[in-house]
């Protein structure tokens, strides 16, 4: 049994799950897709949307219908530029001077007809500020991790008690 899902089922987009951008700092959030068609603008769409929160709605901020449009969402204001190529299957934008509100989840949705599905990208943007990206802060961090595993449950919320 092959796990991959064959190529024919449409196109498959790729984003990385989480980035990190300093705060000020320009970032650039990239997402690609494969198809096996090529792009033609006058099918071809992209959404990128932006959620506050996990339960929050989402909201336009970037289209492609035949060319980019950006919708100028106050929170962004003109700080979006879209730095891809459609006909590259790179959807990616870079985001200008990030704010510590800019944080997170960024959802890439890609529709390239005549592939019936709509891909879909998410990445979670974390914003940084100056003082969090020392060395001796990330080993604080892995530390943390640590101790955190060693409190684990049985995987229902249980502590481990498999041998009644």
């Amino acid at each position: 049994l092959h796990s991959a899902a064959p190529p024919r089922l449409g196109m498959e987009v790729m984003a990385p799950t989480t980035i990190s951008a300093l705060n000020g700092s320009s970032v650039k959030l990239s997402c690609t897709f494969n198809s096996c068609y090529k792009v033609e603008n006058k099918q071809f769409s992209l959404n990128w949307t932006y959620q506050e929160c996990s339960n929050c709605s989402e909201e336009l901020f970037l289209q492609f219908r035949t060319k980019i449009m950006n919708k100028q969402l106050d929170r962004f204001g003109n700080r979006v530029e879209f730095t891809g190529n459609p006909a590259k299957y790179d959807v990616s934008f870079t985001l200008k001077n990030v704010q510590l509100e800019d944080e997170g989840t960024y959802n890439c949705y890609v529709l390239n007809p005549p592939d019936r599905h709509r891909g879909h990208g998410k990445i979670s943007l974390k914003v940084l500020t100056k003082g969090q990206c020392s060395p001796k802060q990330q080993r604080l961090n892995t530390d943390d991790q640590k101790t955190e595993e060693e409190g684990k449950t049985d995987g229902e919320g249980n502590p481990d008690e498999g041998t009644k």
